[in-house]
Formats: structure tokens, sequence, C-alpha cells
């Protein structure tokens, strides 16, 4: 009894005989294909042709996107090192607060920032970052293991920010000097626009930004 072969047969024999092509080379040229690019009838030839000009222009598209992003987070770096930079510059411990906050603003083009410090040092106890925080306000910054995006919940630290306008969206960074210190202020970043802040932003450049803030106004609180 002959068997009939079907197309997964056919599949295996090919794939277990890689070189029946090389043997049958004529063949090629009378296998037609569908093109779904020319909407037509074209050879295996052809048909291979497109598959490796498609193949190209993925990867055309995934390096400009990986160069995209390349320029995007050479952007941010040299933005960090200008305001880390003016930061060191800084003279005044006092002023480190207003520097970094502003800095921020004008560096990274951002809205609002401001933020909050407790258990900060009697000569600072009078200055505007260490106007009083709610005991919630604090134990949410406490529990923060990572930067917080999201809309706006009425949080407490929203009224932290002087606007003109609704703050809809924040990032608030806990400052703490290791993952295992005690939390000693609360950095918040707003802005109007409610996609600015998203709970599925990444927050690995925030991150940094708390970093680089705690060590800066860790100077600020009585050790």
């Amino acid at each position: 009894m002959i068997k009939v072969m079907n197309s997964t047969d056919i599949a295996t024999y090919l794939i277990q005989h890689p070189h029946f092509f090389e043997e049958h080379a004529e063949l090629l040229s009378s296998i037609k294909l569908t093109s779904p690019v020319m909407g037509r009838a074209i050879s295996l030839q052809e048909r291979q042709m497109e598959v490796v000009r498609e193949k190209y222009r993925a990867l055309e598209l995934k390096l400009a996107d990986l160069m995209r992003h390349a320029d995007e987070n050479l952007d941010i770096t040299k933005k960090f090192q200008v305001w880390t930079r003016t930061l060191l510059l800084a003279r005044n411990d006092v002023d480190l607060p207003f520097i970094l906050t502003q800095g921020l603003q004008d560096i990274f083009a951002l809205p609002h920032a401001t933020l909050r410090l407790w258990g900060v040092a009697p000569e600072f106890t009078h200055t505007w970052f260490s106007e009083p925080a709610s005991e919630d306000s604090m134990l949410f910054a406490k529990g923060l293991k990572t930067p917080f995006c999201g809309a706006n919940q009425d949080f407490e630290a929203a009224s932290w920010i002087d606007a003109s306008e609704p703050v809809r969206s924040l990032a608030m960074l806990p400052l703490r000097l290791s993952a295992t210190s005690p939390t000693f202020g609360l950095l918040v970043l707003g802005s109007p626009d409610p996609t600015r802040y998203t709970k599925d932003m990444g927050t690995d450049f925030l991150i940094k930004i708390a970093d680089t803030t705690s060590a800066a106004l860790a100077c600020l609180i009585d050790q």
C-alpha cells in the first residue's frame, strides 16, 4: 500500500534532507508561492529575497529605535551631570534644597519640584523645607521602597507645591541613605499633565535622583 504524504511529512522530509534542492535545483524555478507583498505568484527564490528584505527592514527599525534610546539616555546623563555639579558648587548647606529643586525644574524642564525633610538639625528648623509633614505623609514615605508615580489622589505632598493650576500627576521619591536607613524626607515632582507621571513608567532614573538627593541633603539632618 502506497502511503500518501501530507504537508507535514513533506516538511519533515525536506528538513531531514537539507541538500534536496541542491540535487534538484531545477525545481526551484518551478515552485510558485503567493507573495504577500506583490500579491501575485512568485518563485521560491523571489520569496526568499522578500523574506530577507523584510528581516532587513525589521533590523533597520530596531536599530533606529536603539539609536533613539541611546540619544535619549545620553541627553539625560548630560543633564544629570549638570544638575549634580550645581549641588557640588553650593556654598551653604541651607541653600541646598532650593538649588536642588530649582535645578531639577530648570535643567530637566520639570513643571514643579519641592521637598520636605524631617528630623533636621536645630539650625535648620526655621526653613521652608522643614515645615511640618503629617504623620501619614511620613509613614507613606517610609513605606515606599521605590518612587511612587501616578495620579494625584489628594496627596498631602501635592499641597506642598505652589502651583497656579491643579497638580494632576506626581512622582514622590523617598529620601534615605540606604535601603535599611530611616527615611528622612520626600522629594515631590508634580505636573498638571495627568500622563506625565504614570504607575507603569520606569523609575530607574528617579531612583538615581533620589539617591543623589539623599546624599546631598544628609548634612541637614540631625545625626
